[in-house]
């Protein structure tokens, strides 16, 4: 960790889903766990919550990934609420620092955001290269910017991963993949995630090998459950996530999910030529994704198309490369019927997992450097342990809160012709968390 002490710093999150995903509260609790400061935990999605910060002064806010997702996309009326507490604790803070994700859509709204804000430092997961494209509208020369990974490993979910592969289980799988259906919208890029999947099932299945690949939602695995499945593959597939096509406003996702509505069967070239005619290849959003640890923490060798990875994976020690256009696939299938893939997935678990050098601490460190260094003035213990005790006991009312409490406080409002409430809905359960 840097060294100096880092005061009190305040995260905001915004979440009205509960349970959380593991990944979630891992990136999250993050601070907590591994900084030098005395992090506080705020809700900005349940308005009591806030309140009591209001008062307090801190020596930084943590603009979490969370938060940002609920202003990017949410529309306007449902979070209009979680904006004006943010814009008042961000009076509250000598310092920001912003941790987006998903930067491929909704960038004017969110580079708007963080200057408003007054953000000093972004941690973002893109390229250096598209900074100046996803943020022209903040004042580069005054904030800062690092890059980031959009998930790390937490050595708890390693220690389990670990058990799991502890008991043996024999890999019935000779290739597995689990991804979500296609989002033409991010352009050609992301329409690689399900590209491989039709492509490698065709020529596997030509050559009898078992697979389990699906790109269909309700196959989505969750939890310990993934990580046993992972464990069961013999290799996985994968691309590197990112996107090739920069919405700035969500008009090009809300085209395309229009015309996809009107013409199920409508072709991608076809949104293209609707949608965004030429815009493709213009953002080069590429970064590796969390899943690409958690094979390696699952010592399953991974067949990748050829990518960057953040600089973590190296083609041919860490990966089996495939080619964008698949021309090499036939060699790399003759490497999976020839079981060649336990070096690859020792070097990659190697390099990877057991040298730490991609957990959440690491995070925490960069973010850190960030932050003002300043004498010691530790939270009041009172403060300190009310905050961890509304956080934590409000988590399981979040469910309430969203789908009894606010909205019956939104008609409440409304039929008292409050101003900004008279067209508000309750918030998507499914946004920002």
């Amino acid at each position: 960790m840097s060294g100096g002490d880092r005061g009190t710093v305040l995260v905001a999150y915004c979440a009205l889903q509960w349970p959380w995903r593991k990944t979630i509260e891992d990136h999250l609790y993050s601070f907590r766990r591994y900084g030098n400061a005395d992090y506080l935990y705020v809700n900005l999605a349940v308005p009591w919550l806030a309140n009591a910060y209001f008062p307090l002064r801190f020596d930084a806010v943590v603009w979490h990934t969370t938060f940002l997702a609920w202003a990017r996309w949410l529309p306007i009326e449902q979070r209009r609420g979680v904006m004006k507490r943010a814009r008042r604790l961000a009076g509250r803070a000598r310092r920001q620092v912003a941790l987006p994700q998903d930067e491929f859509i909704g960038t004017r709204g969110i580079s708007r955001l963080l200057g408003e804000l007054g953000v000093d430092h972004v941690f973002s997961v893109a390229p250096e290269s598209e900074w100046p494209l996803l943020y022209e509208d903040l004042d580069r020369e005054r904030a800062g910017f690092s890059r980031v990974l959009t998930g790390y490993l937490d050595p708890d979910t390693v220690r389990r991963i670990d058990a799991i592969l502890a008991e043996g289980r024999e890999r019935r799988i000779d290739i597995g993949y689990r991804t979500g259906p296609p989002k033409p919208y991010l352009g050609r890029h992301a329409m690689l995630k399900t590209e491989i999947a039709d492509v490698v099932r065709e020529r596997a299945e030509a050559r009898g090998l078992r697979l389990d690949i699906s790109t269909r939602a309700d196959d989505t695995l969750l939890g310990d459950d993934w990580y046993r499945w992972l464990a069961s593959c013999r290799y996985t597939i994968g691309v590197e996530g990112g996107a090739s096509v920069l919405d700035r406003d969500g008009s090009i996702k809300a085209c395309t999910d229009r015309r996809q509505t009107e013409r199920p069967d409508i072709t991608f070239e076809e949104l293209e030529a609707a949608c965004f005619p030429g815009e493709d290849g213009k953002l080069a959003l590429q970064a590796i994704s969390p899943r690409h640890l958690e094979a390696c923490a699952t010592r399953t060798p991974q067949i990748l198309v050829e990518g960057e990875y953040n600089g973590v994976l190296e083609p041919e020690r860490h990966y089996v490369p495939l080619r964008r256009d698949f021309s090499n696939l036939d060699e790399v299938l003759d490497r999976v019927a020839a079981g060649d893939g336990e070096e690859i997935a020792a070097a990659a678990h190697a390099d990877v997992v057991a040298s730490g050098s991609w957990t959440y601490a690491r995070l925490v460190e960069d973010v850190e450097r960030a932050l003002p260094a300043v004498e010691r003035r530790p939270a009041a213990a009172a403060v300190r342990a009310a905050s961890r005790a509304a956080d934590s006991v409000s988590k399981p009312l979040l469910p309430l809160a969203s789908e009894v409490i606010m909205p019956v406080r939104r008609r409440l409002y409304g039929a008292l012709g409050l101003r900004g409430y008279r067209r508000e809905r309750p918030p998507a359960r499914s946004a920002g968390s």
